[in-house]
């Protein structure tokens, strides 16, 4: 028996082990331990100080058990996300301990060691050595943790249950007073089942008044600009450019995939099962484990090209290799009938390979060599001349966001921009069509702009602000018309103005985010047209159609189940409230921003050190 708990031992080590570090780094960390003690710390939390050393050894042990987790290396966003996360739990943690000090909640070993007796960690009940007829056993689990192998756990486990245990206890007293009265109930259940059926014209000033009735001169915009300081507040703001590399197949890429199609088609043909090739071949990988098989499709559900195949090539051969936008296809139709395809297919993308292959490797290999992570602004201009490549801008990046060029949004950049210094380049950045270097040329802290930096943002304002004003005519000829006999679609279609009915629906699953106008919908009685509802994105009129009551029989039958939901739901939001409340009072000094530099400032740092 002890040679299966230690082989279950060896498989936490590869599986369970790592999730149960995760976690207990994540929330079961004695947080004394962390904080306080050094003289080089990462910032405060109400006045204790976070030695760095301890917190980057917190995040590098969640990066590496999420690591292990996803099989591969994390990205420089996720790494900044998990930077923030133990941050936040740092936070949390430290707010929270003030909680149980001050509430003198404390747990007992006695009620840990039931805890784990008791409750296993679920991912410990999904492990198969713990099952008895495929379903968990607990004297299974229960022997483990006995034995030596259970033991290396079982530390982690406590440390785990015991953060748990005292949550529970403290959340327990902030939910105690959560009650829902009679009345409130049946409201709950009115939002969730009454409906209604409306007719909804809308006046949106943005879309109803045409740019060309509005003119705004550039002093206008400046006056605006002037007197709405606060509407034009940015946060941190980047502004980057760059150098992009691509990595876009060739005529030869594109003749390598045609011949290894007609290889696999020539195999196909000689013998071998098309399921098996399309196993071990096809891109698909979604068709390739069924073996190429597409199942049932009809028209307009293929691209073109492939779809045209398939409905002309005869019933059990192999096409010619068929090229769609995908790459190349072997098809294989098993049937026709009521207008659809019953058939299977191998993908074969056209990929850069070969000597193109080669040669983009080597161009990548220059542009790295001669502009990344460098503190000379030079180095882009010096890459792009030798390479022949364009300098183009991307987007004004803000924190927190992806750098944006066109439409695509490239990843990592926009964490390396605010840790990087102007005129610094990034290394390189590789998405699956080009890569790219990054030059940041100015960085512009939160606040609120100069005019002449956001002249067109001011100008918009302005054009917006008198559109809303030119609406107001708009509002008064609509509500003149339905005073005159006109109904909503035809006060609407005479002023070109959006209609449309809506519904049924509830008040928690409105087709339409505005509380003003999903609040008078509920408010009006049936048949009655509504005066102007004035939002803050236009004016609306509407007319109720149809109203069904909720049923006062099923709320009587289902009251207890819903006052159960209803209570834990509204206990889940007050701990959310809480939660949030706590780490929003906490006093944080965050000096992460100056201690976490690119790899650039490092390396120079460590230059001047040694000369």
């Amino acid at each position: 028996m002890m040679q299966v708990f230690r082989s279950i031992a060896g498989k936490i080590a590869a599986a369970v082990f790592a999730f149960l570090m995760f976690v207990f780094m994540v929330t079961s960390v004695d947080w004394s331990q962390v904080m306080g003690g050094s003289h080089t710390t990462v910032g405060e939390i109400d006045g204790v100080r976070i030695p760095l050393r301890n917190y980057q050894q917190l995040v590098q042990n969640q990066i590496d058990a999420k690591q292990r987790q996803v099989g591969h290396s994390l990205s420089q966003e996720e790494i900044q996300q998990v930077r923030d996360q133990v941050w936040d739990q740092l936070i949390q943690q430290q707010a929270l301990d003030h909680e149980y000090r001050a509430r003198n909640i404390t747990v007992t070993p006695t009620e840990v060691a039931e805890a784990i007796q008791d409750n296993p960690p679920p991912e410990l009940q999904d492990q198969e050595d713990f099952k008895t007829d495929g379903k968990f056993d607990l004297s299974k689990y229960q022997r483990w943790l006995r034995s030596a192998a259970g033991a290396q756990v079982v530390p982690y486990l406590e440390a785990q249950y015991s953060d748990q245990i005292r949550q529970s206890k403290l959340l327990r007293v902030v939910t105690a007073d959560v009650y829902i009265s009679d009345p409130a109930l049946w409201q709950a259940w009115r939002d969730a089942h009454e409906k209604v059926t409306i007719d909804l014209a809308a006046i949106l000033p943005r879309t109803a008044v045409p740019d060309s009735a509005v003119h705004v001169t550039e002093a206008e915009a400046q006056q605006y600009y002037d007197a709405h300081r606060d509407d034009f507040k940015r946060p941190a703001t980047a502004y980057l450019s760059y150098v992009e590399l691509l990595r876009t197949p060739d005529a030869s890429d594109t003749a390598a995939a045609l011949h290894r199609a007609q290889e696999l088609r020539k195999e196909i043909l000689d013998g071998a099962p098309f399921a098996e090739v399309a196993k071990r071949e096809s891109a698909d990988s979604v068709s390739a484990a069924h073996g190429g098989e597409l199942g049932e499709f009809g028209r307009g559900t293929m691209d073109k090209a492939f779809e045209q195949a398939a409905y002309s090539l005869p019933i059990g051969q192999v096409s010619e290799p068929v090229l769609s936008a995908f790459g190349y296809h072997l098809i294989k139709v098993e049937s026709r009938s009521g207008g659809k395809v019953k058939a299977s297919h191998i993908l074969i993308p056209i990929e850069i390979t070969g000597t193109h292959l080669d040669q983009l490797d080597a161009k990548a290999d220059s542009l790295e060599a001669l502009g990344a992570e460098r503190l000379d602004p030079a180095a882009l201009d010096t890459a792009a001349r030798v390479l022949g490549l364009p300098i183009g801008h991307a987007n004004p990046l803000q924190q927190g966001a992806r750098v944006q060029i066109g439409l695509q949004l490239i990843p990592d950049a926009g964490v390396w921009a605010f840790q990087a210094k102007p005129g610094e380049t990034s290394r390189i950045v590789e998405v699956s069509y080009a890569y790219f270097l990054f030059r940041l040329d100015s960085l512009h802290a939160e606040g609120v702009p100069p005019f002449d930096q956001i002249k067109n943002a001011a100008t918009r304002a302005t054009i917006e602000a008198r559109k809303q004003d030119l609406a107001k005519s708009i509002v008064d000829d609509f509500q003149k018309r339905l005073s005159e006999g006109s109904t909503l679609e035809q006060a609407a279609k005479a002023l070109n103005l959006p209609h449309q009915t809506l519904g049924p629906f509830t008040r928690v699953t409105p087709p339409i985010p505005n509380p003003v106008v999903v609040g008078a919908a509920f408010g009006i009685p049936v048949g009655k047209t509504s005066g102007p509802i004035d939002t803050e994105g236009g004016t609306y009129f509407l007319r109720v159609d149809k109203r069904e009551p909720a049923d006062s029989a099923a709320f009587v039958k289902d009251e207890d189940e819903f006052r159960t939901q209803q209570i834990r739901l509204a206990r889940q939001q007050r701990v959310r409230n809480y939660l949030q409340a706590l780490q929003a009072s906490a006093k944080v000094v965050d000096r992460r921003a100056d201690i976490f530099k690119t790899e650039a400032q490092t390396e120079n740092a460590a230059d001047q050190r040694r000369s």
